[in-house]
């Protein structure tokens, strides 16, 4: 299990009110098709930590509905602009069917498949202990042929922010225990920088930093790399809230080009070597727990400046902590745009200017 990671609250944001223009449509799928769909990439499933979590019970129990004839709550996929779908609500009905049709469930790391045959139910029933190839051919075409409704969601306004994916996809997975923001946008945004921000995260040098070897759960910690990065490229640019902020970064990155791969990765290994090497272990606890926002502007100025580190560093990054501005733009209104531009623009010129040193206001 991974250890946790202690990370300061920041305090708690409301997403930017943006009016969607949202275009909806019911659709009714035959489960052969929904199947066929999956398995060819058209509807994708996200995968996320929490995975795969019916019990064969209630797998066979949905199943065994569908033959009944029984009623089953609607799925929601939200249609991206390649006319794919990804599922923002229904994900374990939906991988239910694929795998009945595929006859097992998914393999476990290091493990054989199971195979997926109905059970949980009456052992007098027809259906008891059956696969799809050993269904009697009524019931294996009644299953092809029976209608799951989804209901096909897009957003057409604004053209520029897509961000109602993530809202929706949010307020649909409200129940239980609720998703962290990062682990809503590793299920809406997946792509080739999704990738990219869990490799990073298993970085030696990384794992170092942090004091933690195994990945958080929760992936705070991909966050973290998220909001460097988006602050890196997009700070000037930074208007709040944070978590709108990091949502948009990820949606018009979702692909980027291999070259723009290649430069985060180089950047990011030498911002953390650099860090190991000149600000010692925790530079970003300056009161026992992470600081996010002590994180982001630290290494945003280590990313811009890592060939020239000074040999005084550990005075700079104490004269660092205790700036008066500083601090103020770290712990109280933190994602505000002016405390988020003054402690980016602190940290640079107090660890890497000509003098390391500022006047205290």
């Amino acid at each position: 299990m991974a250890e946790d990671l202690e990370i300061e609250a920041e305090q708690a944001e409301e997403t930017t009110p943006i009016e969607y223009g949202i275009w909806q449509m019911p659709a009714d799928y035959t489960l052969e098709l929904l199947h066929h769909k999956i398995k060819a990439g058209d509807i994708t499933i996200p995968q996320f930590q929490r995975g795969y979590v019916w019990s064969p019970v209630q797998a066979s129990r949905l199943i065994e509905s569908f033959l009944m004839g029984l009623p089953i709550p609607p799925v929601f996929l939200f249609v991206e602009p390649d006319q794919r779908m990804l599922v923002i609500d229904g994900m374990q009905r939906l991988m239910t069917i694929f795998y009945f049709f595929e006859e097992s469930f998914e393999r476990r790391p290091g493990g054989q498949p199971r195979p997926f045959r109905l059970t949980g139910i009456n052992r007098d029933s027809r259906l008891y202990g059956k696969q799809m190839s050993t269904l009697e051919a009524a019931d294996m075409l009644k299953l092809k042929n029976a209608v799951l409704r989804a209901v096909q969601v897009q957003q057409t306004r604004p053209e520029k922010d897509h961000s109602a994916i993530y809202h929706i996809f949010e307020r649909l997975n409200m129940g239980g225990t609720a998703l962290e923001d990062q682990e809503v946008r590793n299920c809406v945004y997946q792509g080739k920088l999704n990738d990219l921000l869990a490799n990073l995260n298993e970085h030696v040098s990384w794992r170092e930093i942090l004091g933690k070897p195994n990945p958080h759960t929760r992936k705070k910690d991909i966050q973290l790399i998220l909001r460097y990065m988006a602050l890196f490229h997009d700070g000037a640019s930074y208007r709040g809230p944070m978590v709108d902020f990091l949502s948009e970064f990820m949606g018009k990155n979702r692909n980027p080009t291999d070259e723009f791969m290649r430069a985060e990765r180089h950047r990011f290994e030498k911002a953390c070597r650099a860090i190991l090497d000149n600000a010692g272990s925790r530079p970003f606890h300056p009161r026992g727990f992470l600081n996010q926002a002590v994180f982001d502007s630290v290494f945003v100025a280590f990313a811009r400046n890592a060939d020239r580190c000074p040999d005084d560093m550990d005075r700079r990054l104490a004269a660092l902590h205790a700036d008066r501005m500083f601090q103020k733009h770290t712990t109280s209104s933190t994602t505000d745009p002016e405390a988020v531009s003054a402690r980016l623009g602190l940290a640079e010129q107090i660890l890497f200017g000509d003098s390391g040193d500022r006047r205290r206001t």
